[in-house]
């Protein structure tokens, strides 16, 4: 059945019709008797008949009558036929109770819907969808199900009848309310679910049945418009209520929506982006997404009103192998009907600030699905999500601390939504950068990668990087982290409004000449103005400290709240990694013997490797290609380097910014203090064991001065630091394992060596522009 392109004229003047009309009360009963009326006058030669089906499930009888009604003529037209109720009017607290129930929150009650018409007869209307015959539907039945009696084939027609109704209601609301709709009865009536159940041992159809109730899903009308109106509420405590977006960028997303379906894979950095990005479709009217998430968000009321705001709560392990079947079947069905999916890409939020590696297990049921030949293609659409200031930063440097993680209550709702409103955050940005088509990866459906798993997956991976990738070249830099940087690099001094603004001057200069996008409260930088805009920003709590009483009061970031600072210092890093990465290797080369410029490639190389699971990296012939562009700013960078240490500071003096201990010393020093405490462990040391251990190593580090960054001593950063020490076969027996910890160790220091020699340029560098601005200001 398709859409009508007339819905009050949805059969010839000629023919035996059969109506299949949803009412379900006596005002309802009305309208449709008026309806037939006027069809039957229009159409004397048409033989209409009717059937009336509840909203509900139809009972035995009514069954029965439309078996037999379908039995008896095989060229018989079937017209689906319903009330369409106009939204508008009914009181909210009618529509949050039906939301709770599962009722259709945008059908007023019984009692109301009579003095709604007496005031309002425009408020409904007869919507029918374009007909079928019953040869037809009974050919679609046998295609698509597990054809078995003629009862299933009566399901199977109210089925199709309320899905066609459907779209035309969706034509008259909006592409915002699009939804799945009877995804368990379709599910389990198909012939590909049932072929596929038998291959389960001990799997049953009742079983599968209670797995779809828990994935069950689905935007009702009014959550469509009740969430996004509640996110707003929610993140305007805190935030500016217009969410800054690329128009562009959304009108091109637009048009590929209405072509394929789409899974928005978004950055997670808060709690905030499951409400974001509802909001972000339905004030740029766009289809309404179904987004994954952990079933322990699924407390008290929460529950119900998620599921039917397109939320599809998993369970955290995914080892039972019907329950992986159901999973995927449930995934393919979603996408067959070019309905879009959304999940973080990362499987949990950043509590560092930088993205983390992407999880491929929802990837891998969305290209089983294109696969399978589900879709001609499937988009993978970028979201960055990002944000001025975040109040979850505390709970974040908490965990770095070692802490625990707060189960999710309705206390704790009640706290996160309490916490947005006690400062002002900033604004939030949401980014849909170009779209990754799972054709280009994958080939085409039924293609050699649907039966040659390792080359699947070496496609998604492929895919899931360039999904990254995007989402970080998106994401705008804003004021907060960049002022964060800088004062983190101060390592606890103070500096005057002047010294902060001429120190960032460079770096503004080199994300422009990068075209690296940023905020327009980062381009207010340039200005004395803009710079103390964001300084009075960051000040109101924490990480900064605003000391007044002098002549002119200063900035700093204390030591205590440098975790919190790097979480935003963090979420830059990427702009500015290839040319840190260029300032180390130069260091490196200088002090080589011979051959420096080789030198320079191969310490270049290492350290993409070193930081491969912290950071996202070009594949190494485009990162050369990266760094080759990077050296750019020198006419003759290879003749400098192998002049010695003495010609690549004069080389280094001349480029400015010099960041790489500004964005890297607390990762290579969180490496260190690992590396320090494995010297002496046992190779089965545990992940906590080992966490416990360089927490207590690291504190004591840096109260002595071993380390600069207060910031390195973190639980978040230790556990890429184990997994770079695995990479390193540092956790594996053999002969020489203390060896090679010890060697490690002391590569690590080296790098730390030659970043310090990187920063003492910097500094030469900034008292060099302090005096000529001292001079300036005497002159003036």
């Amino acid at each position: 059945m398709k859409v009508s392109a007339d819905e009050f004229a949805p059969f010839t003047a000629t023919g035996d019709a059969l109506v299949l009309a949803s009412v379900s009360s006596a005002a309802e009963q009305e309208l449709l008797d008026d309806w037939l009326v006027r069809q039957r006058q229009e159409h004397p030669e048409a033989r209409i008949a009717v059937l009336r089906l509840p909203h509900e499930d139809p009972p035995p009888g009514v069954l029965a009558q439309l078996v037999a009604e379908l039995e008896a003529d095989e060229d018989r037209t079937v017209v689906p036929v319903r009330v369409f109720w106009v939204p508008a009017g009914l009181p909210t607290r009618f529509k949050v109770v039906a939301l709770l129930s599962g009722r259709d929150t945008y059908r007023p009650p019984e009692l109301l819907q009579r003095r709604i018409l007496r005031r309002d007869p425009s408020r409904a209307r007869v919507v029918a969808g374009e007909p079928a015959k019953v040869s037809e539907l009974r050919q679609q039945w046998a295609d698509t199900t597990a054809a078995e009696n003629p009862r299933e084939f009566a399901r199977f027609v109210i089925r199709r009848a309320v899905l066609a109704i459907e779209r035309v209601e969706l034509r008259l609301l909006g592409p915002e309310y699009k939804s799945p709709r009877l995804i368990k009865p379709e599910i389990m009536a198909s012939a590909r679910f049932r072929e596929g159940l038998e291959q389960i041992p001990g799997a049953t159809l009742d079983k599968a049945g209670e797995m779809l109730d828990e994935l069950s899903t689905g935007w009702s009308r009014f959550s469509v418009d009740l969430i996004p109106t509640m996110g707003r509420a929610i993140f305007s405590r805190g935030f500016d209520p217009n969410i800054d977006y690329d128009r562009d960028e959304v009108e091109v997303m637009r048009r590929n929506l209405e072509n394929h379906p789409a899974v928005l894979l978004f950055s997670h950095r808060s709690y905030l982006d499951g409400l974001i990005i509802p909001v972000a479709m339905q004030e740029n009217r766009l289809p309404p997404v179904h987004t994954f998430a952990g079933i322990n968000l699924a407390f008290g009321p929460m529950g119900p009103v998620m599921r039917r705001s397109g939320v599809i709560f998993l369970r955290r392990k995914i080892d039972d192998p019907l329950y992986r079947y159901v999973l995927r079947q449930f995934v393919g069905y979603i996408v067959e009907k070019r309905f879009n999916l959304s999940w973080s890409i990362e499987g949990t939020r950043s509590r560092t600030g930088k993205m983390l590696p992407p999880k491929l297990g929802l990837l891998t049921y969305v290209a089983d699905a294109y696969l399978d030949g589900r879709s001609e293609d499937i988009l993978l659409q970028p979201v960055s999500i990002s944000f001025d200031r975040l109040h979850e930063t505390t709970e974040y440097a908490a965990y770095a601390r070692g802490g625990e993680k707060t189960p999710e209550s309705l206390s704790w709702m009640y706290k996160f939504i309490k916490a947005q409103g006690e400062r002002n955050y900033g604004k939030i940005y949401v980014r849909f950068p170009e779209a990754v088509s799972m054709r280009d990866y994958l080939g085409p459906p039924h293609g050699p990668l649907a039966t040659d798993e390792a080359a699947k997956r070496l496609a998604l991976q492929k895919m899931a990087f360039e999904v990254c990738w995007r989402i970080l070249r998106a994401t705008p830099v804003n004021a907060t982290a960049l002022v964060s940087a800088l004062l983190l690099t101060a390592r606890g001094l103070a500096l005057t409004l002047d010294q902060i603004h001429h120190s960032l001057q460079p770096s503004l200069d080199y994300l422009e000449q990068k075209q690296i996008p940023m905020t327009n409260s980062a381009l207010r930088l340039r200005t004395r103005e803009g710079v103390r805009a964001a300084l009075d920003a960051l000040s109101d709590g924490h990480p900064v400290t605003c000391v007044e009483g002098g002549r002119e009061p200063v900035w700093r970031i204390a030591p205590e709240d440098e975790h919190e600072a790097s979480f935003y210092r963090n979420t830059l890093i990427d702009a500015f990694l290839e040319t840190s990465l260029v300032e180390l290797a130069l260091v490196h080369a200088g002090r080589a013997e011979s051959d420096q410029v080789a030198a320079f490639w191969t310490q270049v190389m290492r350290l993409r490797d070193l930081l491969k699971f912290d950071f996202y990296f070009a594949d190494s012939a485009a990162f050369r290609e990266h760094v080759a562009e990077e050296l750019s700013w020198t006419d003759d960078w290879e003749a400098g380097v192998t002049g010695g240490e003495q010609q690549v500071d004069a080389l280094l003096l001349k480029k400015s910014p010099l960041l790489a201990g500004a964005m890297l010393r607390p990762f290579f020093e969180a490496y260190a203090i690992v590396a320090e405490v494995l010297l002496d462990a046992p190779v089965d040391l545990d992940d906590k064991e080992l966490t416990r251990r360089a927490l207590g190593l690291g504190n004591q580090y840096f109260a002595q001065g071993r380390i600069r960054s207060n910031d390195a001593v973190s639980a978040l950063l230790f556990a890429t630091a184990r997994q770079v020490a695995a990479d390193q076969n540092l956790f594996t027996p053999a002969p020489d394992l203390r060896q090679r910890r010890r060697a490690f160790r002391d590569e690590l220091r080296g790098i730390l060596r030659d970043m310090e020699r990187v920063e003492q340029i910097s500094l030469q560098q900034f008292l060099d522009r302090e005096r000529r601005l001292r001079r300036s200001g005497e002159a003036d």
